[in-house]
């Protein structure tokens, strides 16, 4: 795993947080509040702590196995813990004892698994269904097509609670091409609305477009390699 000291960390989070702020204003947000959730796969727990220590409170981990370390190394930090990775049915538990958001849901044999497995106790697990905006079939994410139904299944499910859309569309350079993807989102959310009122959550954007996202309403940006630097793997 790359190391960075925690005064580089500190510059990037610092340059981070203002691009983020200029694009907000630029997009004219009504509510500008941007969540950035720092993606610490393949990171080291110093890295973790630097950026705690810098103010962050959410990290996303896509590897159930380095996450549940991260997650019992640094359980006296005060930390909000998403799992932004895919899901196999035998991590389903696991991840709903551990985790305070999922973002990648999308079946809903994955949303009631996590349901079933949420302990008693627990607050309900926040969870973003995942939405396949490229249409591409090696793509995970459930279609714009199959979503409502989706939605239908997981707002009637105990000790989960369904905050909204997620989607990570296929790379590209391109302002206009990434703005039409998550346009996709935006517009799905919104729709999906009448159904599920209570959503208040797009997670979408990353490093390389996170201005795209925020101009569409991107309300959780997933951010590793401005914070972190690049990653092994």
């Amino acid at each position: 795993m790359p190391h960075m000291d925690e005064e580089a960390i500190k510059a990037n989070i610092a340059a981070l947080l203002k691009r983020v702020r200029l694009s907000a204003k630029k997009s004219q947000r009504v509510n500008p509040d941007i969540l950035v959730l720092a993606v610490s796969k393949n990171h080291t727990f110093e890295a973790v702590q630097a950026a705690y220590n810098c103010g962050l409170r959410d990290f996303g981990e896509n590897y159930l196995q380095e996450a549940l370390a991260k997650i019992e190394a640094l359980a006296s930090l005060s930390i909000c813990w998403h799992f932004i990775g895919p899901i196999q049915s035998n991590k389903t538990r696991a991840i709903a004892e551990h985790f305070d958001w999922v973002h990648t849901v999308d079946r809903e044999k994955i949303a009631k698994r996590l349901s079933d497995q949420r302990p008693e106790g627990m607050t309900d697990l926040n969870l973003c269904l995942q939405v396949n905006v490229s249409g591409e079939k090696s793509k995970a994410g459930v279609s714009t097509e199959a979503l409502p139904d989706l939605i239908t299944a997981a707002i009637t499910l105990p000790r989960v609670r369904l905050r909204g859309l997620m989607a990570i569309p296929a790379p590209t350079d391109d302002r206009e091409a990434q703005e039409r993807a998550f346009a996709i989102l935006r517009e799905a959310y919104e729709s999906a609305r009448s159904t599920a009122p209570n959503m208040d959550t797009l997670s979408m954007g990353m490093s390389n477009d996170l201005e795209a996202a925020i101009a569409q309403g991107s309300t959780i940006v997933r951010i590793g390699t401005a914070i972190f630097g690049p990653r092994d793997g």
